[in-house]
Order: C-alpha cells, then sequence, then structure tokens
C-alpha cells in the first residue's frame, strides 16, 4: 500500500457517510473502506492505498475492474441511451447468449438484482404448481425476500423443516410457507419432500453453496426427487453463473434444474440479472400465450437494461476467449493450495473450502458438509487473519476470495505472504 494513513478527504467522506448513511455504509461492508478507483485485480481507496482485490464488488467482476472490451462497449452505448423500458437490441442479443449457455435455460425474463430474480423464480415455481410452499436448504442464501431471508444465518438452530426469519419485519405467515432442509444430507432432503410434495410449489438451493460443495450424488438426488414428482427446480446461480463454467454449475456439476437466476457476472459490473428456465415454465410470463388468470406479472423499469446488457456481452466475450477458465482455476488452485501447505505448516485446525474460482479458509477440521458445520469455526481466528489481510493490502470479504481473470501470481504470492504473517501473529487464545 502506498500509505497507511487516512487522507483528510477520507476522514471527511467517513464523517459525511456517518451522518447520512445507516451505520455509514451502504449495508454491504464495513464503512472504513471508501474506494475509488479498479484497474485489473486491484483497488484503491481515496487515500490512495492499493489492495489487492479478492471482493470483486461481490463477484461481478470476474474478468477484473475496467476490462477494456467492457468499458470500450459501455462507452460507445451511452450516447445512444441508458435505458428505454422497451426492448432493445443489446438486451435481445443477451437473452440470446444466455439461453445458448446455460443448460436449463430456453427463454429468459430480465430483472435488475439476484434478489429480484429469486423472489420471481419462486413465485414463477409456486405459480407454475400451484402450490404455496418452497423448499430451500439452511444457510442457502436466495436474496433479500421475506423467502429468501428464511433460515439464512439463524442465530437459534430450529428442527427442520421449521423455517427462522433472520430480520424482522417478516410476518408470521411467511414462516409457515418455507420449508428448511439441511444442504448435503440426502436422507432428510428427499424424506421432507416425499412427505410434503402436495404442498411445495417449487425447491429452490445454492448448488454451491455459499462456500461448500455438493456431497457427490446430492444435486443428483433432489433432481430425481423433483423430476418425478413434478416440482419444479431451481438453482440459484447468481453467484455461479458463468463463474464455475460458461454453462454455469449445472455445467460444472452435470446436473439441469427447471429454472435458474443469474446475476453478477451477466451485468458486467452494472445492475442486472435474469431468471430463465424451460419455455413452458417461463410461458407464463406471456398473457397471450397463457390467458389473464395464469399471466403472472412481472415488469422492471431498467430490466433488459443496454448499457448493462453490453457490459455483459462483452464480458461473456472475453469468458469465451480460449483458456480464460484454466487460467482462473490455475490461479484459483495456487491459492488454495498455497493457503492449504501454510495451514499445514503452522499445525492450525483450519482448512480450505470451495472450488478455485470461489473459496475460502474455514478455521476448524472436520467435514464441513453445511451451514451447522461451519459454525464450528474460530471466529476469533477468523477476523485477526482478516484484519492482517487488510494492512497487508489484501481486501476481502469475511467468509470469500473471489478470484477473477486479472489475478497473477504475483497477487497470490503476495497474498500468500500476508496469510504467512497472518498465522505467526495469531493471539494465543486463537492459536
Amino acid at each position: 500500500m502506498s500509505s497507511t494513513a487516512p487522507s483528510a478527504e477520507e476522514q471527511e467522506l467517513y464523517a459525511l457517510a456517518k451522518r447520512v448513511l445507516p451505520g455509514g455504509h451502504f449495508g454491504n461492508f464495513p464503512a472504513d473502506v471508501i474506494l475509488r478507483e479498479g484497474r485489473g485485480a486491484h483497488v484503491w481507496d481515496v487515500s490512495g492505498r492499493e489492495y489487492i482485490d479478492y471482493l470483486l464488488g461481490s463477484g461481478p467482476m470476474y474478468i477484473g475492474h475496467n476490462h477494456p472490451k467492457v468499458t470500450e462497449a459501455v462507452l460507445a452505448q451511452v450516447p445512444l441511451g441508458t435505458t428505454f423500458f422497451a426492448n432493445n437490441e443489446h438486451g435481445i442479443r443477451l437473452a440470446a447468449a444466455i439461453v445458448d449457455a446455460v443448460p436449463c435455460v430456453e427463454q429468459v425474463r430480465f430483472v435488475s438484482s439476484g434478489s429480484e430474480a429469486d423472489l420471481y423464480a419462486m413465485r414463477l415455481a409456486r405459480a407454475y404448481r400451484k402450490r404455496p410452499k418452497i423448499v430451500k436448504f439452511e444457510g442457502g442464501y436466495h436474496g433479500m425476500s421475506d423467502w429468501g431471508l428464511m433460515s439464512l444465518a439463524p442465530k437459534k438452530l430450529a428442527n427442520f423443516p421449521e423455517a427462522v426469519p433472520d430480520t424482522p419485519g417478516i410476518p408470521d405467515s411467511v414462516r409457515g410457507e418455507v420449508l428448511v432442509a439441511p444442504f448435503n444430507d440426502i436422507e432428510a432432503a428427499v424424506r421432507l419432500i416425499e412427505a410434503r410434495h402436495d404442498e411445495i410449489g417449487g425447491v429452490i438451493l445454492e448448488p454451491f453453496q455459499r462456500l461448500i460443495p455438493p456431497k457427490p450424488g446430492f444435486l443428483q438426488a433432489i433432481r430425481e426427487v423433483t423430476a418425478r414428482l413434478g416440482i419444479p427446480l431451481i438453482f440459484d446461480e447468481v453467484v455461479t453463473g458463468f463463474r464455475f463454467a460458461y454453462g454455469g454449475a449445472q455445467e460444472y456439476y452435470g446436473v439441469t434444474p427447471d429454472i435458474c437466476t443469474l446475476g453478477k457476472i451477466i451485468g458486467g459490473g452494472f445492475p442486472l440479472a435474469a431468471l430463465g428456465g424451460r419455455a413452458e415454465i417461463m410461458g407464463l410470463f406471456d398473457k397471450a400465450l397463457v390467458g389473464e388468470d395464469r399471466f403472472l406479472t412481472q415488469i422492471g423499469t431498467l430490466s433488459g437494461n443496454p448499457v448493462a446488457s453490453v457490459a455483459g456481452l462483452a464480458t461473456m466475450a472475453v469468458l469465451r476467449e480460449p483458456g480464460a477458465y484454466e487460467q482462473i482455476f490455475a490461479a484459483g488452485r495456487s491459492l488454495m493450495d498455497g493457503l492449504t501447505g501454510l495451514i499445514t505448516e503452522a499445525g492450525i485446525p483450519a482448512q480450505v473450502v470451495g472450488e478455485p474460482p470461489l473459496f475460502d479458509v474455514v478455521y476448524a477440521t472436520g467435514d464441513i458438509r453445511d451451514y451447522r458445520s461451519v459454525l464450528r469455526q474460530d471466529a476469533a481466528m477468523q477476523k485477526h487473519v482478516n484484519g492482517v489481510f487488510r494492512g497487508r493490502g489484501i481486501l476481502k470479504g469475511d467468509a470469500k476470495f473471489y478470484m477473477s481473470l486479472a489475478h497473477t501470481g504475483a497477487d497470490v504470492a503476495q497474498t500468500l505472504d500476508a496469510f504467512r504473517s497472518a498465522l505467526k501473529s495469531l493471539p494465543a487464545k486463537a492459536a
């Protein structure tokens, strides 16, 4: 980093943020980071401090910040119009590119955020099957809707399939419309779906839940039982879409749902998300096809926004270039292997969990298979390491390394050096 001291401008902005923003921030990242610029895999704050960026805007900047092909496309579109509330050529072409790429998608409907995409996907499934309840998996993140914020990070663990709201303001009635199962538990999930299938409108899950990969056979079992019982299966691929493979986690793991949600990467750093699926199901958005009674209303001022669409198209074009995914996976594996080696060398109770494009260190031993197993980790150790990272010019979320096409071997080496320092300076209680 070029400096450790906050500038007068940073102090002024921080004071202003504390006055005009609840908690002094946007609700995402801590208030004491105020960023100004991003290039490639690096960002700079308003005081000029440089960081290797593993936050990546919470994932969208998969090919790096300020990629010249994305910037060129955006700058070409802005003088031609920034939004229309009508079809535009770029939104249509982006929808076609998604249909070509993602196995389950025959038609697409655009929205502005992953939360919207998940909300509409759940509503679509309920409308299609004409059943009220949604099955989700404890610890799975499906946006900020009332249904999404059930059993995401419950402080008090309930007996399955009871749902626990994660925030005040959710009507008690919503709890009764969400059934919760443990991730990676085939027997429990299948038993729940079979027992309550007459009530279930859809099943939603992250095929890769937060940091946790699916156990062999888990996704296949959920696919089999939902297909057998005629229940729409939704893959929330807001994070994993175009990240694990060009066709998403469903291509990567070889399991095809009925509906999926997409976001982050498809907007190229701009607000854009989508839901897509089988034409038969997506047809509920077409009043002329299904009639007034079955028509599912969905509108959005910025849906299919042309600036976001050209950014997404440019991003996807870069990802189609030969070797793009191989490069990202190689950098991710290098960092994962390096972190694992340092953990072994230090003899601490920790492990690296995830896949090369998205992972983190979990400070616990034993099988990390679901939300409850992550709760075993040493939170103090995690906080210490993340604090050292920040001080050494490494920016990441509390529990994720997002890799990008722009991360280099030098970035990996610097990150490993910072991790080595963090482990050497562990407080006695954490160690």
